[in-house]
């Protein structure tokens, strides 16, 4: 019956021709799609529609295959060469080479193919992480639902600064403008209404009734109907046109792409001076090519770029764990640079918590409780401060959803949240005062002025506690009233008059100053103050902004957002690091130096404001933000000024925002950071990373998380380069010493597999340095490598040759010169020297590896056991190498001979001396070059 259900709703749909939407009245489309604009879908509906019709997204190959991927371990230009060696082995009749060789490609393969695919995974975990929420009605009460379940007939409530997840017509629009330039071309916003289109040839751009995915939402708010979802939708068949791009490498990618072609060519002079050694001295030519092709396999890390992809997948999924979801993963090494945090005060410095605490009016002033669930007693005859809470209550979009467990949850802006929430504790919800009192009209808040208005229908029943209060400012010809709350500068500067005790009064520039005072003076409390003011009006303006003056003044409003109390220890750990942390604020200069002092940022007390800002030149701001850690009553285009001025300046800039105007700062920024509960989906779209949080701690914790990447990307490098040299070295070294070719080509491609493989992944997971966030911030252009780095790749590598080739000539001369092909490479029994040789190489790596988990500090210090993946890769890496040595078949594999304990011993006891060595270096290098102090920024 549910498949005959879907077939006759399908069929009823599609009566509407194709695109045909904007042709229909609101009330038609609803009938057509089955839905209701005051109930919406029930939720058991929804349901079954999203199995009709599927998730709402657009159809795209998410990643690679995993066949592509399983394939691409297979195709790269050193394992095809090693495949070809291995196919000419077997021609030459030589099987068993070719076995191992098979089967070392094979491992390497596969063990790269699970860390290409568990990085795939966690960036598609990304990528559904990063699915924005909308906000719908169903079942006749609001909720937020991830967009990709968005189904058509769902109600669909938008505002300033949503991005549009769907089609859709609309069906309430109040001053609603959408930026349409993504899909139509149209710069400028286009302003958005209700009433049908006629002609079905209108093209997208004058569909002014409806809304298209991948738009936003500019100005005001509104209310539409889902009419097309995912591929179905304008911008799905745009989508379905397009070839899917291939991803974009990182920046450091891309230097370490640039390294490995450098290595390439030093390897192929490097492995081709071994093949005419050995030419020369007549070994045999199939062992000199099989010996060369393993070098070249061995000396040129091919996987140096797979592996920083990796790394910095992974990080980006343990920034995840910590509340930062990474949108652009480039940020992730950026991050690491970072040397100065712009950051937003309210939520991210605060906890966002706003909570009504002061009243003030010409009825007196009330404190109220900091507890949001404490109710409070506001007298009777107190009728200006019911009238407050009331006008800031009914001039506000969020609203309470109460439950048994909170009951005063709120859905919307947070400080909008607080003051429902404080009229409710007085007595007055919301929703009836909407009741009595409902909204005709409204100018949405902006950052330019500052200040949101609504007009509202007086109330029909006079005994009501709202008629009431507004008895004294109704007239014999008011027909509505306006209410308007802002920022107090704004709301005082368009008053005329003022409610005082019940009488309306004149508004003189000397109440003004005094009502300014208080404001600062809570504000220099860190109290936050709203003003709230009312007009009487005659009729409902078809311009509610142009209303905006000869203001009735009611009062002001004091809320609280504490400051959280983990965000000091955080801003001065950044400081700590060399990194600056700037405060960028739309609030009252006194209430940004007061928690910038809490902070303890440097020059907290001395505040510049967006006029100041407004009124510099280019250099003048260049100048003045050198010293400056808190700017204040800021708008959207002097914050993208400030961080291009902190740019010229040669800082590598972190932002964080919320708003629509601050996509274009986010944008500009070098990461740029959204607000994840309160941020717009304009700001998250233009956003690099977003808190999921929206805590200060975790833009410390990212910036910390990058660095450790950055890291362990060095580490791994650093002991990949150092073991290959060594290899290199051995192989260059040893005819020089009259010694035969010291490796064997398994032995060689072993190694390599070894050292490429467990431990060397296991590095690129080490935990933090104790030092990470007490160095200077790196440069972004630095290279990965750099002069200290090369030093320790080529003495780490000449240790790891000589203490090699010290053991294996030992016992080379104490055997005696080789004998017949022994010398020549064709040795048909493994010999003692070779194998203790072989050995020792592999026990000097994973020593080094376990030295490398830190290039400046002690192992001890950090923790012996504290990279437990570590410690399993090295101990399960040398019980293979011990199975290399005596399980005879891998003997005969492996052309080894079973050691004797003092042998496997001193073995042992040689790869720890490195080890020792690089501890001691350390201790050297700390004696003699102590740390680098912190600049200043």
């Amino acid at each position: 019956m549910r498949g005959w259900w879907q077939l006759i709703f399908f069929l009823k749909v599609m009566t509407v021709a194709e695109n045909a939407w904007h042709e229909l009245d609101g009330q038609t489309v609803l009938g057509r799609l089955k839905s209701s604009v005051e109930k919406g879908l029930s939720p058991e509906e929804a349901v079954r529609r999203l199995e009709t019709y599927g998730p709402n997204e657009l159809v795209r190959k998410d990643g690679r295959g995993v066949w592509r991927l399983l394939i691409t371990q297979f195709t790269g230009p050193l394992v095809l060469l090693l495949v070809a060696a291995g196919i000419a082995s077997i021609v030459l009749g030589d099987v068993k080479d070719a076995g191992v060789i098979f089967a070392i490609v094979i491992l390497n393969g596969l063990l790269g193919f699970r860390q290409e695919y568990s990085a795939e995974k966690a960036m598609a975990a990304l990528r559904k992480m990063a699915v924005p929420k909308v906000r719908v009605r169903r079942g006749g009460s609001e909720m937020e639902i991830p967009a990709r379940e968005l189904v058509p007939g769902d109600i669909l409530l938008v505002e300033a600064g949503n991005v549009v997840p769907v089609d859709a017509r609309i069906l309430v629009a109040a001053n609603l403008r959408a930026q349409e330039a993504a899909l139509t071309g149209e710069a400028a916003p286009v302003g958005k209404d209700t009433a049908p289109i006629s002609d079905p040839e209108t093209s997208l751009g004058d569909r002014s009734n409806c809304l298209f995915m991948g738009t936003s939402v500019t100005y005001g708010r509104g209310e539409a109907v889902v009419v097309e979802t995912g591929m179905t939708t304008q911008l799905g068949k745009v989508a379905s046109l397009l070839a899917e791009t291939a991803d974009e490498a990182t920046p450091l990618t891309c230097k370490i792409r640039h390294l490995a072609h450098i290595l390439v060519g030093v390897a192929i002079f490097l492995v081709s001076l071994v093949a005419v050694q050995g030419l020369i001295r007549h070994d045999d030519w199939r062992t000199v090519f099989l010996t060369a092709v393993s070098m070249a396999v061995a000396a040129v890390p091919e996987g140096l770029p797979a592996v920083v992809t990796i790394a910095l997948a992974l990080g980006a999924r343990r920034m995840l764990r910590r509340n930062a979801l990474i949108r652009n993963l480039p940020a992730v090494e950026t991050l690491g640079s970072v040397t100065t945090i712009c950051t937003d005060k309210t939520g991210t410095l605060t906890q966002n918590r706003m909570t009504v605490v002061r009243l003030e009016s010409g009825d007196g002033r009330v404190s109220m409780p900091e507890n949001p669930e404490e109710s409070v007693e506001i007298p009777a005859a107190a009728r200006q401060h019911q009238l407050v809470l009331a006008a800031a209550a009914l001039c506000n979009d969020a609203v309470l959803t109460a439950s048994p467990t909170d009951p005063f949850a709120t859905l919307g802006d947070p400080t909008e949240g607080a003051l429902v929430v404080a009229a409710a504790r007085a007595g007055l919800p919301k929703d009836g005062l909407s009741a009595d009192c409902p909204r005709l009209a409204e100018a949405p808040f902006d950052s330019d002025r500052k200040r949101m208005s609504t007009v509202h229908r007086l109330p029909e029943d006079t005994s009501s506690v709202i008629a009431a209060c507004l008895a004294p400012v109704v007239q014999s010809d008011t027909g509505a009233v306006l209410f308007a709350k802002g920022a107090s500068g704004s709301i005082l500067d368009t008053c005329a008059r003022r409610l005082d005790g019940g009488t309306v009064k004149p508004f003189t520039d000397t109440d003004r100053q005094v009502e300014m005072g208080k404001g600062d003076a809570l504000a220099g409390d860190g109290i936050r103050v709203l003003a709230v003011a009312c007009k009487p009006l005659q009729a409902v303006p078809a311009d509610v902004a142009a209303e905006e003056n000869e203001f009735i003044y009611l009062g002001l409003v004091g809320m609280i957002d504490p400051l959280r109390p983990e965000v000091r220890d955080a801003a001065q750990t950044c400081l700590k690091a060399g990194i600056r942390v700037v405060m960028i604020t739309g609030d009252h200069p006194l209430m940004a130096s007061y928690i910038g002092r809490q902070l303890g940022l440097p020059n907290a007390e001395h505040p510049v404001t967006g006029r100041d800002v407004a009124a510099m030149s280019e250099d003048g701001l260049r100048e003045g933000v050198k010293d400056t850690s808190v700017f204040a009553r800021v708008s959207p285009e002097d914050k993208l000024r400030i961080v291009d001025a902190l740019q010229a300046n040669g800082h590598i800039v972190s932002m964080t925002g919320d708003g629509v105007n601050d996509a274009p700062a986010l944008k500009s920024a070098d990461i740029g950071v959204a607000m994840g509960i309160t941020g717009t989906d304009v700001a998250k779209g233009a956003a690099d990373m977003v808190l999921l949080d929206d805590r200060f701690t975790t833009i410390e914790a990212a910036v910390e998380e990058g660095r450790v990447i950055f890291d362990n990307i060095r580490r791994f490098v650093q002991f990949i380069l150092a073991c290959n040299a060594g290899e290199l070295g051995v192989m260059l070294a040893a005819p020089f010493l009259g010694m035969p070719l010291p490796l064997l080509p398994v032995q060689i491609l072993w190694m390599n597999l070894v050292t490429d493989g467990l431990p060397a992944l296991a590095l690129g997971i080490e935990p933090p340095e104790r030092d990470v966030m007490s160095r200077p911030p790196r440069h972004p252009d630095a290279p990965v490598i750099d002069k200290k780095m090369g030093a320790n790749i080529l003495w780490m590598g000449a240790v790891m040759m000589i203490f090699s080739l010290a053991v294996g000539y030992y016992f080379w001369g104490k055997a005696g010169s080789p004998v017949g092909g022994a010398a020549h490479g064709e040795a048909t029994q493994a010999v003692v020297w070779q194998t203790m040789l072989f050995t020792t190489m592999v026990f000097i790596q994973l020593f080094l590896a376990f030295a490398l988990r830190s290039t400046t500090d002690f192992v001890w210090r950090k923790g012996l056991f504290s990279n437990p993946p570590l410690i399993w890769a090295l101990a399960v890496t040398g019980i293979l190498q011990a199975a290399v040595v005596y399980v005879p078949i891998l003997q005969d594999f492996f052309r080894t001979t079973a050691l004797s304990g003092r042998q496997f011993g001193l073995c042992l006891l040689t790869g720890f001396s490195v080890y020792l060595l690089v501890e001691l270096s350390k201790g050297v290098k700390r004696f003699t070059f102590p740390s680098t102090p912190v600049p200043e920024h």
